[in-house]
């Protein structure tokens, strides 16, 4: 019985190095969330390079898996800052293994975005109750962009996730819109800003007016409660920003714990999802009219293998 790939070429590292070069020419830069993955060794990774008297290296692979990685690919999504600041030495470290022209995404730690606490363990406070570092502009300012300041040039862009909102807060978004337009005009444009929410009810004009207002992309992004990409792409004025940023990271309806269990350890495609596909080509393939640079970053937890996904919606 032929299976869904049977039409596919072989997995070709090469070709696709040179396909997402050609693409970051025109600066349409594509790459993976994340890249610490051994389910890619024999694909994107050289196992050889990670092997020590003939068993896998794990923790000289995590060390240094970025630079292979930076071989293949222009840019990757950081999404290691999101539960950290890191210190200067952890990004001087960082941005010394990859090529000058090498594009990070990076995310805002959640101490910034997260409105309120949860049940997880690294959040200080009781669930539910407010986080007060949210939108705190003043220590972004201090504990992350001023020490990304020396690395601006391999700052493509930095996110900002906000988890799914509180219900009451989702529905009657004034004060959550008020406190992010305080917090993006004090926070300038030393960077790109892009913003990422979860909660489709937010999807309203008043959203990306203020994201417009300062210069800010809402982050297109395929998750398990937020409508598929070309319904997002459709939605009048979406395009804030003078550049582009998707994310596509779960099929619609799949909870994240689901898509990690039918999918590690990433190795390969187990499960085609054609809307983000569908919404991924377009952002590749849509006309010099809009807006340029593009940052595209697909998660493994999205159909299983993300330089396979990749491949596929640029072949």
């Amino acid at each position: 019985m032929r299976s869904l790939f049977d039409d596919l070429p072989h997995f070709d590292r090469d070709r696709l190095a040179l396909r997402l070069a050609a693409l970051a020419e025109r600066k349409i830069l594509v790459g993976t969330s994340s890249w610490k993955y051994a389910g890619w060794l024999d694909q994107i990774y050289s196992r050889e390079r990670y092997t020590s008297r003939g068993r896998f290296a794990k923790k000289r692979f995590e060390a240094e898996c970025l630079a292979e990685y930076a071989e293949v690919f222009p840019a990757v999504c950081g999404d290691f800052a999101f539960y950290q600041f890191p210190t200067p030495e952890f990004w001087s470290k960082l941005f010394r293994q990859v090529p000058p022209h090498f594009q990070f995404a990076l995310k805002v730690p959640e101490q910034i975005t997260r409105l309120e606490f949860t049940k997880v363990a690294r959040h200080p406070g009781p669930a539910g109750q407010r986080n007060p570092m949210f939108l705190d502009a003043d220590l972004l300012k201090s504990a992350f962009l001023d020490l990304l300041e020396p690395h601006h040039r391999n700052v493509a862009v930095l996110i900002l996730e906000f988890g799914a909102l509180p219900r009451q807060d989702a529905e009657n978004p004034e004060q959550f819109l008020n406190s992010l337009d305080k917090f993006l005009h004090v926070i300038g444009r030393r960077f790109r800003l892009a913003v990422e929410v979860r909660n489709a009810e937010l999807l309203v004009p008043a959203y990306f007016n203020c994201l417009r207002a300062h210069g800010a992309a809402h982050v297109y992004n395929a998750w398990a409660k937020m409508p598929d990409l070309p319904v997002q792409m459709a939605i009048p004025g979406s395009m804030t920003a003078d550049f582009l940023v998707c994310r596509a990271l779960l099929k619609r309806g799949r909870p994240y714990e689901e898509a990690v269990s039918m999918f590690a350890p990433y190795a390969e495609v187990r499960e085609p999802y054609m809307p983000a596909r569908e919404g991924l080509r377009e952002l590749v393939q849509i006309d010099s009219s809009a807006p340029l640079p593009r940052m595209i970053f697909v998660n493994n937890r999205l159909e299983g293998n993300a330089p396979t996904t990749i491949e596929a919606v640029i072949a």
